[in-house]
């Protein structure tokens, strides 16, 4: 699974696949605990494939966040999301050296790692970025 089909729901703990859309919304499934919601438009949603990081010179997509997490793990769940602010802004420093610290907050760090965590957790790891693929496989059908 892309990171263009995993949701992130204002108000809701975790994250979401998109499942299906409907008149008013769309269906979303919890990865923490695999029910069903109906999401309406009135929701803040975001999908996890639009959302950067700022640092002091551009906006890091998550998914090469998430990237950076998983090579210095070696593929395996992170430091935990409920460590001590100190520890987890340390941990994002090391991911990150460049993070604009007056932009990214300490909540902010807490979910990125618990997201990421949630994720390899689920066995999704393709942290890819699919317009590059798309732009690639162009390239191939051209030649």
């Amino acid at each position: 699974m892309k990171l263009d089909k995993v949701l992130s729901i204002s108000g809701k703990p975790g994250l979401y696949e998109l499942k299906a859309q409907t008149r008013g919304g769309f269906l979303a499934e919890s990865f923490i605990d695999g029910k069903k919601i109906p999401v309406s438009m009135r929701n803040n949603v975001s999908i996890l494939s639009e959302i950067a990081i700022y640092t002091y010179t551009e906006e890091i997509p998550l998914r090469e966040v998430f990237q950076k997490i998983f090579d210095k793990e070696d593929g395996k769940p992170s430091i935990d999301h409920k460590s001590s602010k100190n520890e987890l802004t340390d941990y994002f420093s090391e991911i990150l050296p460049d993070y604009d610290e007056d932009r990214v907050y300490p909540s902010d760090i807490k979910k990125v790692i618990q997201w990421y965590n949630l994720l390899i957790s689920k066995n999704i790891i393709d942290f890819s970025d699919p317009k590059a693929e798309k732009d690639t496989k162009e390239e191939e059908k051209e030649n």
